[in-house]
């Protein structure tokens, strides 16, 4: 099972990207790998030395009981302190964002693909846009050969 956040690479210049685990709660596992998760509108932060993914939803798993978990709760994103210190520098000092891109499994673990990104301009988002839509008149022209 793969969510994938399609919004984020319209929406931002991704710079880097990195692997890194989650921790999650067993209703949490269960609700992502039945594919009833969204990550359109997360990002992640960093304090105190942690990064913390917010405004994940993951919704609440069907068979599960009283401990069921909370949709929108804080999740603590798993890298190393090397990899850590690095992102917190370009965030402060070069004004780039943390965006999960996609959440898969690995070896029955949660990876979370999380990208180092800038905001793209109205005007950056029309040159997408026009480059897809040329793209795909090219593939329909040698198709039509």
């Amino acid at each position: 099972m793969e969510i994938l956040n399609r919004k984020a690479r319209y929406n931002y210049f991704i710079e880097e990207e990195y692997e890194c685990g989650i921790s999650l709660k067993g209703t949490e596992v269960k609700s992502i790998r039945k594919g009833t998760a969204n990550i359109k509108d997360s990002y992640a932060i960093v304090k105190n030395n942690e990064i913390i993914l917010l405004n994940m939803y993951i919704s609440h798993y069907n068979k599960g009981n009283i401990f069921n978990h909370e949709e929108t709760r804080n999740r603590r994103l798993l890298l190393h302190k090397k990899e850590i210190k690095k992102i917190s520098s370009k965030i402060e000092l070069e004004g780039y964002t943390l965006i999960p891109l996609k959440i898969y499994f690995v070896r029955n673990k949660v990876k979370v693909l999380l990208g180092l990104c800038k905001g793209k301009k109205t005007y950056d988002k029309r040159e997408t846009i026009k480059a897809r839509d040329l793209k795909r008149d090219i593939e329909k022209t040698i198709k039509e050969r």
